[in-house]
């Protein structure tokens, strides 16, 4: 019998997790918007806990750093919002899935750039629905995107925003990816799909 309930609970657990990852992972849809006239500047995952980890090397630190600072000065020079999207994993249960995922600040190179900052749970910044209010509220039909990581979460916002009529451009230089490969086959499916690379 003891069996039995733990073989269940296994079950029920497994399940569980199986739809939180596929959850967290998965691109949203969102409807199709009409042709905006406006900018904005999308810097993704730069928040202390995930820059700071040990992933990157310090010259893919640096020239990410160099890249969002001539950005968000552009940005800046021409009235452009500069919008942080922010990944958080509250559960500790589902942290099991997202390891990477840390809540708090900027990283210190990047305090004080972004005018908006969205948290949200998944890769895909749209998930929660908060970036396509604030991009409707800002009157934004053309996203400039960098951040880490290349692979995950900044081509799945990419992707999203491509769905919904976007116009996205990708900053070539403003990238940090721990799976080159991958992020490379990504972007070439957003390039035939619409996207820029700048």
């Amino acid at each position: 019998m003891i069996w039995t309930v733990l073989f269940l609970v296994a079950g029920l657990i497994g399940f569980w997790w199986w739809t939180a990852s596929r959850r967290m992972l998965r691109q949203s849809h969102g409807p199709r918007i009409a042709p905006r006239p406006g900018r904005a500047l999308l810097l993704v995952d730069l928040q202390e806990g995930i820059w700071c980890a040990p992933r990157y090397d310090e010259a893919t630190r640096a020239r990410i750093e160099a890249a969002v600072s001539r950005e968000v000065a552009v940005a800046r020079d021409r009235d452009i919002p500069v919008i942080a999207l922010k990944q958080h994993v509250a559960a500790p249960i589902a942290r099991l899935i997202a390891p990477r995922a840390a809540s708090g600040p900027l990283a210190a190179p990047f305090q004080g750039m972004a005018d908006h900052v969205i948290t949200r749970w998944a890769e895909d910044g749209f998930e929660t629905g908060e970036l396509d209010n604030l991009l409707d509220v800002l009157r934004v039909g053309r996203l400039r995107i960098m951040g880490q990581d290349g692979a995950h979460s900044v081509v799945r916002t990419a992707q999203a925003a491509l769905d919904r009529g976007l116009e996205v451009e990708i900053v070539r230089d403003g990238i940090a990816t721990s799976d080159g490969e991958r992020y490379d086959g990504a972007v070439e499916a957003l390039l035939g799909q619409g996207a820029r690379r700048v």
